[in-house]
């Protein structure tokens, strides 16, 4: 069988099989090999084999039936474990349910018990407090301070926080029967307060941080805070303006004390606020002041110019002012600070502006006629209307005295590019220095000026001298300079007109015609019970028509503005448009009164028009209506949490008297006594 075993190999086939069998017999090969073939013996060796694999067939049958038997009983006892082991977890599971019972019980317990003992121990905390304090006034009442805490330095901050607990309680006691304690105690109380504040000037000289920190928190409690503010700000300044460029000192100035006043104080934004208004008020005013009195009244177009670099200067210095935290109405304080400086010399800018137009473009005039040896001619009104009729007449008529130019036009490019460039350093000026409201008749009061220069004197004059050169019909060799004097004034009027187009209009008509579409669309789509419904359950509509069509416009005319701007025009002009699209948002809601769903309603169109904001990328505009959105609150909050509302923090810093308006606007103002709850 070891034999017929070692014929089984891998892979098994049977033919092969039978011939290597074959092949191992004597005499059994298919040649005989070195023995004849003999198939008897051949057969004998087949029948023997087979009996041999009959036998190995019922050895390895009786090998499986045993295994499985086993594999049977193995699974039996595998099963009966898996049973046991279900059992035990189950068991487990349920012991663990108990226990967690059993926790959550003793912990609702223990919580019972702990209010139990804060509520046993607040008191007596604060009887011992009490006590404390107790003494501390005896030693104050006999005049004698004796505790440790009041002589040691280095207990200063224990020493302050038990002062300032006094004078508290001093100031509740009668007068007449404890005017002496309380004078001692206040003057205890203002002693420590100028120790921690000197305290806190030496930790600041010496740029420690974290004494800072810890005085400041200390002082935070007291009357003299703000003076510590103060101190800490006027040291800041100190040493920062060592070059000659104010506006690039502040900014490094500021940034650098923002890193540091998050650490310090409790109220950063507070700090960098009165920091920053600290440089308004005295170092810029002061610079612009004296960059701006001194050429005044004794150099005109020098003090335009100081002007326009110094606000423009002002301007950006706030941009970047603005990416600090200042509070939640940040930008309308940085505003108000500009104003402060600026007021009084924007209030008679244009005035200013027009004098110096005039005499500036009258004198560039002057030197050109002068260069030329030319005394200017009083001629008759309506030149180019004479020169029209005249056209119409027969050509043999005489046109007057006839005048020797000596081929002269006088018309000259030079003299019109001045003019041109003295009006549009005017027109840059009146952008940046008007008002929104008073820009377009700003404009316009300079492009007049341009007319009357420009048109008038120099254009219309040339072709009135023209038109006088103009031989007779019947004169000989005649030069007919007139024709020169048409090219001239043509190819000038070309100039005249691109300056109309690229500086006039667009500060007169563009952002002005897009807000009176805008208005126009709220006046025709808005109806007054749109904010109150007449079924109040039945409101289906998530904003009204008026404010849906007016977020369409707004997104196409944003559109067309990136597309036809670039660089900061798109931003600045931006500006400009949203700051106006939200005076009128804010203008339109007032006209209205609201009812409970109506007041939803314009919170749902402010949210609205706050999305389309977005579109206009600008953190003002975006500001402006998040506030807008925080002032609608107003119409639908309950009147027992007014106050509260009022309080947040986009409405905190707002006029009360903004607040009142969008609160009577309210159907329930007068019913609900709201005016009540507001105050």
């Amino acid at each position: 069988m070891a034999a017929a075993a070692q014929l089984f190999e891998e892979p098994f086939d049977a033919d092969e099989y039978i011939e290597r069998l074959a092949w191992r017999t004597p005499g059994g090969g298919s040649k005989g090999g070195a023995e004849a073939f003999d198939p008897k013996r051949l057969l004998e060796e087949f029948e023997n084999h087979i009996e041999e694999l009959k036998q190995l067939d019922e050895r390895i049958q009786r090998k499986v039936e045993k295994l499985e038997q086993q594999c049977h009983r193995e699974a039996k006892e595998f099963a009966h474990k898996v049973q046991d082991l279900q059992r035990s977890n189950q068991v487990a599971f349920q012991h663990f349910q108990e226990l967690d019972e059993h926790i959550s019980y003793v912990a609702t317990k223990v919580c019972h018990l702990g209010d139990q003992l804060e509520g046993v121990n607040t008191p007596r905390q604060r009887a011992v407090e009490a006590q404390r304090l107790m003494t501390y006034f005896n030693e104050f009442l006999d005049g004698d301070l004796r505790s440790d805490v009041f002589n040691n330095p280095e207990k200063i901050k224990e020493a302050a926080d038990i002062i300032q607990k006094l004078h508290l309680i001093a100031q509740e006691l009668p007068f007449d029967r404890f005017a002496d304690v309380k004078a001692k105690i206040a003057s205890k109380y203002h002693d420590l307060e100028r120790q921690l504040i000197q305290e806190f000037t030496n930790a600041q000289r010496r740029g420690e941080i974290g004494r800072m920190r810890e005085v400041a928190a200390v002082l935070l409690h007291f009357k003299g805070y703000a003076h510590c503010v103060d101190v800490y700000i006027k040291q800041c300044q100190e040493g920062a303006y060592m070059c000659n460029d104010i506006f690039d000192d502040t900014a490094v100035l500021c940034q650098r004390v923002n890193k540091q006043v998050g650490e310090v104080f409790c109220s950063p934004e507070t700090v960098m606020a009165k920091l920053i208004q600290s440089i308004f008020d005295n170092k810029l005013q002061a610079h612009v002041k004296e960059k701006l009195d001194e050429a005044r009244h004794s150099d005109v177009e020098q003090y335009l110019k100081n002007l326009y670099d110094l606000y423009s200067r002002t301007t950006l210095l706030t941009n970047k002012l603005a990416e600090f935290n200042l509070g939640s109405d940040k930008h309308t304080f940085l505003s108000r600070l500009i104003k402060n400086i600026f007021s009084i010399y924007l209030e008679n800018y244009i005035e200013m502006e027009r004098q110096y137009l005039q005499s500036r473009s009258a004198m560039i005039l002057q030197r050109y006629y002068d260069s030329k040896n030319h005394q200017k001619r009083p001629l008759g009104t309506g030149s180019i209307q004479e020169l029209k009729e005249r056209i119409r007449q027969h050509t043999n008529l005489p046109l007057g005295p006839s005048i020797d130019t000596h081929g002269e036009t006088f018309l000259s490019q030079e003299v019109v590019v001045n003019l041109l460039q003295e009006t549009r350093h005017a027109f840059e000026r009146c952008h940046k220095l008007s008002d929104p409201a008073d820009l377009p008749r700003n404009a316009f009061c300079i492009f007049l000026l341009l007319v009357d220069h420009l048109c008038v004197d120099h254009i219309d004059y040339a072709l009135e001298i023209g038109l006088s050169a103009i031989p007779s019909a019947d004169a000989k060799n005649a030069n007919l300079y007139f024709l020169d004097v048409v090219q001239q004034a043509n190819t000038i009027f070309h100039l005249f007109d691109k300056q109309f187009n690229d500086h006039l209009m667009p500060l007169i008509r563009t952002l002005k015609c897009m807000v009176g579409q805008m208005k126009h669309i709220l006046a025709t789509e808005q109806r007054k019970t749109d904010f109150r419904p007449e079924d109040e359950n039945n409101v289906m509509i998530q904003y009204t028509t008026a404010c849906s069509k007016v977020c369409v416009y707004v997104s196409s005319q944003v559109e067309r503005v990136r597309r036809s701007m670039d660089g900061k025009n798109v931003d600045t002009v931006l500006a400009e448009l949203g700051v106006r699209f939200h005076r009128l948002i804010h203008e339109h809601l007032q006209q209205f009164t609201y009812s409970s769903m109506g007041g939803m309603l314009a919170i749902c169109d402010v949210a609205e028009y706050r999305r389309s904001a977005k579109d206009f990328r600008v953190p003002l505009v975006l500001q402006l209506f998040d506030t807008l959105h925080a002032l609608c609150n107003l119409l639908v909050v309950a009147p027992d949490n007014l106050k509260q509302v009022c309080c947040g923090e986009q409405l905190t810093n707002l006029d009360r008297n903004l607040l009142h308006t969008f609160v009577q606007l309210r159907a329930d103002y007068r019913s609900s006594r709201l005016g009540r709850h507001f105050t």
